[in-house]
């Protein structure tokens, strides 16, 4: 499954042209596009999807929906480690 993910804007800065930040997405930190967003700011949040920051999002609403996420295990399935999830898989099956 691919969600829409909120994060926060930890760091901004242009690489090649193009406008990119590092964001936090509840521990997970991952590098997202900005160029839908441009005028994002460190310490905002937004919604991202497949590496994309698609809209602002405010601070309460993403923290409530990254809690959510959690509780039902989807940050993890989400951005977990792709090997490990594919160990797991494989012992499940025997």
């Amino acid at each position: 499954m691919c969600l829409a993910v909120p994060g926060r804007v930890t760091e901004i800065e242009e690489r090649d042209g193009t406008r990119m930040a590092v964001m936090d997405f509840g521990g997970v930190v991952k590098d997202v596009c900005l160029e839908y967003l441009p005028d994002l700011a460190v310490g905002e949040y937004a919604i991202v999807h497949v590496g994309f920051a698609l809209q602002r999002l405010d601070e309460e609403s993403a923290r409530r929906t990254l809690a959510l996420f959690e509780e039902l295990g989807l940050l993890q399935e989400e951005f977990g480690d792709p090997w490990e999830a594919a160990r797991v898989a494989e012992e499940v099956e025997r």
